[in-house]
C-alpha cells in the first residue's frame, strides 16, 4: 500500500546522488495491482496538452483529483469528472493527506518550469508519474528525476508520443544492428518557433512583452511556481512562455525530445562530454532567434563517438539547416523535392539514414531499408499507439511492476531531456564546455547556475535549493 505522506516532509531533502549508467531496472514499490483493478489518477495541468494527457489517462483510470491554475480549464474537466476534487495550486493537492493516500498515478502535464517539483513530489509520495516532455526545465533537474524515479522503484513515462510509433523503434532496432555501421554524425532541425510562439528578435530583454493585469480565473502566483516574481505580462501565459527561459526551454528543449529520439535511442546515447553552440540575439529574458548547438557524445562500449548537430530558427533570413550536401543525399534516398521543416538525418560508415518526421517514425536507409506506420518491430514491444500508446505502456508497466515496461521511462527520459537542456546552457554563455555527467557538472562557472537554478522562496519545496 502507497505510504501516507505530506509534503512538508521533504523539506529541506538532500538531493540524491547522480549515477552516469542506465539504471537497472527495479520492481515498483507501490502496491501490486489485479489485473482489472482501476488504478485512481490525478492530473496536474488540465489545459492544452494536458487536456489531452488526462483524458487518455482517464480512459485507463479513475480520476480522482484534478490541477491547474485556470479556473477554465479545471471547470472544463470538473464537468468530465465532477466527482475529482479539484485545485489551483499543487502544493494543497499533496498537502491533502486523505486525498494522497487513495492516489496511485499522477500525470503532470504544466508548463516546462513546475514539470520536475510536481513529479518529485509525488515519486517521494510513491506515486507513478507520467510527465510530459521535455522532462524538466534545468539538467540538473533531469538528473535528480532519474534518481528519484528509481529511488521510490515507481514506474514512470515521459510524454514523446514517438517513442511508441513501431517506427522508430523499428528504426533504433536498425541502428543498434549496425544497419549503417559506425554512426559519428546526426543532424536534427525543427520548424520551431517560427508560426508558433513569440521569442527573440520580436521579444527580449530590451522589448519586453507589455504588463497587464491578470485575467480573470488565472492563478498568476501558482503559474509562477518556482520561477522568479514578476508582474503578469501580455505575451507570455497561455502557450509563449515557452520562448521566454523563466518558463520554457525553447525550440531545442521543446521538440529535441521528439525528433531526436529515435537517434538517441538507436545509438543508446546517455551523457554528453562537450558542448558548444552558436547563436543570435542571445538574451537573458527570451530564446535565441537562431542557434546551432554541437553535443558530442563519447564512446559508449564498441560503439563510436556521435556528434550530434541541431539547428533552429532563421539566419539572415535563412532557415538554419544542415550543410547542403546531406540535404542532397537526404532527398536522393527519399526521392522528395524538398527538405521537411523539421527531421533528422543520421551519418555513418556504412550508410546514411533520413526521417522526414518529427518523431522519427518514417526512416528512409541508404541500404534499402525503411520504416513507417506499417513497419514492426522485431526485438521492442509493438505500440504504434501514439499519446494513448504512451498511456497504455506506462499502466502496463504499473500493473506489472516493471518500471522498464515504459521504453520512455525517466531513466531514459531523463538522459535525452538533459543532453539538450545542455545545449541551452551554451546557448546563453556563448561558451564550449566539457561536462561531467557523473557530477552533473560543466567545467566553466557561467553554467552552474543554468543547470541548477534556484527556486522561489515559497516554491522549494524538494530540496533543490539545498
Amino acid at each position: 500500500m502507497a505510504r501516507n505522506f505530506n509534503r512538508r516532509q521533504v523539506l529541506g531533502a538532500g538531493a540524491a546522488a547522480l549515477g552516469y549508467l542506465y539504471l537497472a531496472p527495479a520492481v515498483s514499490a507501490a502496491r501490486v495491482y489485479r489485473a482489472n483493478e482501476k488504478l485512481r489518477v490525478a492530473g496536474i495541468g488540465v489545459g492544452g496538452k494536458g487536456s489531452s494527457d488526462i483524458d487518455q489517462a482517464g480512459n485507463l483510470m479513475d480520476v480522482i483529483a484534478l490541477c491547474d491554475i485556470n479556473d477554465g480549464n479545471l471547470a472544463a474537466k470538473a464537468k468530465k469528472w465532477p466527482e475529482a476534487k479539484t485545485f489551483a495550486d499543487y502544493r494543497k493537492l499533496y498537502d491533502d493527506a486523505a486525498l494522497l493516500k487513495s492516489i496511485d498515478a499522477v500525470v503532470v502535464s504544466t508548463a516546462d518550469h513546475s514539470h520536475a517539483q510536481a513529479s518529485i513530489l509525488a515519486m517521494r509520495a510513491g506515486k507513478h508519474v507520467y510527465c510530459q516532455k521535455p522532462l524538466t526545465h534545468d539538467v540538473y533537474e533531469a538528473h535528480l528525476m532519474r534518481t528519484e524515479a528509481a529511488k521510490a522503484k515507481v514506474c514512470t513515462q515521459m510524454g514523446n508520443q514517438g517513442t511508441a510509433a513501431n517506427g522508430l523503434r523499428r528504426a533504433a532496432e536498425l541502428l543498434r544492428a549496425g544497419e549503417l555501421g559506425d554512426v559519428t554524425a546526426v543532424h536534427v532541425w525543427t520548424n520551431r518557433p517560427a508560426g508558433y510562439w513569440k521569442q527573440a528578435p520580436d521579444v527580449s530583454d530590451a522589448k519586453p512583452p507589455a504588463k497587464g493585469s491578470v485575467p480573470k480565473g488565472i492563478h498568476w502566483d501558482e503559474f509562477l511556481g518556482v520561477a522568479p516574481d514578476r508582474e503578469f505580462a501580455n505575451g507570455i501565459h497561455g502557450f509563449a512562455w515557452r520562448g521566454f527561459w523563466d518558463y520554457g526551454t525553447g525550440a531545442i528543449g521543446d521538440m529535441a525530445c521528439h525528433t531526436a529520439n529515435m537517434a538517441f535511442m538507436g545509438l543508446r546515447l546517455a551523457h554528453p562530454t562537450k558542448v558548444s553552440a552558436t547563436a543570435g540575439d542571445v538574451n537573458p529574458l527570451t530564446c535565441p532567434s537562431w542557434a546551432n548547438v554541437v553535443i558530442e557524445f563519447p564512446k559508449r562500449g564498441d560503439l563510436a563517438p556521435v556528434t550530434l548537430n541541431w539547428y533552429e530558427g532563421k539566419k539572415d533570413g535563412k532557415k538554419v539547416l544542415p550543410p547542403d550536401e546531406l540535404v542532397a543525399k537526404a532527398l536522393e534516398i527519399s526521392g522528395a523535392k524538398k527538405l521537411v521543416d523539421s527531421g533528422s538525418i543520421i551519418v555513418g560508415t556504412k550508410g546514411f539514414a533520413y526521417s522526414p518526421d518529427d518523431y522519427g517514425a518514417n526512416v528512409f536507409f541508404s541500404t534499402g531499408k525503411k520504416t513507417g506506420n506499417d513497419t514492426k518491430p522485431e526485438t521492442l514491444p509493438v505500440n504504434n499507439k501514439g499519446d494513448q500508446g504512451q498511456k497504455d505502456e506506462w499502466v502496463a508497466a504499473i500493473k506489472a511492476g516493471k518500471p522498464e515496461m515504459a521504453l520512455a521511462n525517466f531513466d531514459y527520459g531523463g538522459l535525452l531531456t538533459a543532453a539538450f537542456l545542455l545545449g541551452n546552457v551554451a546557448i546563453r554563455t556563448g561558451k564550449s564546455f566539457n561536462f561531467d555527467g557523473e557530477k552533473c557538472a560543466a567545467d566553466i562557472k557561467e553554467a552552474a547556475p543554468l543547470i541548477r537554478r534556484t527556486y522561489r522562496k515559497g516554491w522549494d519545496l524538494i530540496g533543490y535549493n539545498a
